[in-house]
């Protein structure tokens, strides 16, 4: 898939980062990328993350890094068991990590230490297990 904001190393990088980090936990990360966002980032954000069907995780323990890059908008939303979970501002620091890296044009840098700080912050609520299976696919989806 071709993508000017993430040249091909950003995005292989951004997948290794994603099998890493589903390493240490039973949760599964998704990134999605488009180019602009016409609603609020959460809003879109809950709308992929449907549409995605990452629901379909058995413990609902599925999370979402969306990027909308010329709308300069992002988020990240856990699904339903991680939200049971966890406290309201649990997102808070990936969120201010992200915001940091990609004012200083960062955005690879970005997105992949929000996948490393969702896996270790998952570890503790959804540990890897030696059954683990990938419910859901580790490639970067595009809108």
């Amino acid at each position: 898939m071709s993508c000017k904001f993430l040249s091909k190393e950003d995005r292989d990088a951004i997948v290794a980062a994603i099998k890493e980090a589903e390493l240490n936990t039973s949760g599964e990360i998704r990134v999605h990328v488009e180019p602009k966002c016409g609603a609020d980032a959460l809003e879109r954000a809950v709308y992929v993350f449907n549409r995605l069907k990452m629901y379909r995780t058995t413990a609902r323990n599925g999370v979402l890094v969306y990027v909308a890059y010329e709308s300069r908008r992002f988020c990240i939303i856990g699904d339903k068991g991680i939200n049971d979970l966890v406290a309201p501002d649990f997102w808070d620091d990936v969120r201010k990590v992200m915001g940091d890296s990609f004012a200083n044009a960062d955005f690879a840098g970005g997105i992949i230490a929000a996948i490393r700080m969702t896996g270790e912050k998952l570890k503790s609520f959804f540990p890897y297990t030696d059954d683990d299976v990938n419910e859901q696919p580790d490639d970067i989806s595009f809108g």
